[in-house]
């Protein structure tokens, strides 16, 4: 029964919409730095294609904004995960969970975007309001 209850809370509503309103606000201010040279320079560096770098930054920039309108948010959240997975073992290559090289800002954000997978975009977003989103598609 409580818990229940606190799944309709609107605390619980409130909190979900916070979760998505941060994780797309701060994918959105990221994905800036993806459209400039250096980092097509700096994913060449890595041995992939500089052009990665603008489907990278379209990647954070459009998923953030879905999450924080909460339409297609499992989608957007998956494809910022496998990005976030990416940065983690690829270009990080798990070196140190803290300071140089550290993952603990992706592992959070990987985590975070793993979570609105699984609980789906929430009460207070488009994809409820409109509800003629197929439910597997918030």
């Amino acid at each position: 029964m409580a818990d229940a209850e606190l799944r309709t809370h609107k605390l619980h509503d409130l909190s979900h919409f916070g979760l998505r309103l941060v994780v797309g606000v701060f994918f959105m201010v990221h994905s800036q730095m993806k459209f400039g040279s250096g980092f097509g320079q700096f994913l060449s560096s890595l041995g992939l294609p500089s052009e990665m770098a603008i489907l990278v930054g379209l990647l954070e920039l459009i998923g953030g904004v879905l999450l924080i309108i909460g339409v297609l948010s499992r989608i957007a959240s998956g494809l910022i995960a496998i990005d976030m997975l990416g940065a983690i073992v690829y270009v990080k290559k798990i070196k140190a969970f803290s300071g140089n090289q550290g993952v603990e800002l992706e592992l959070l954000a990987f985590i975070i975007l793993l979570t609105i997978v699984v609980l789906g975009p929430g009460r207070i977003s488009l994809a409820h309001i409109l509800k003629k989103i197929p439910r597997f598609l918030h």
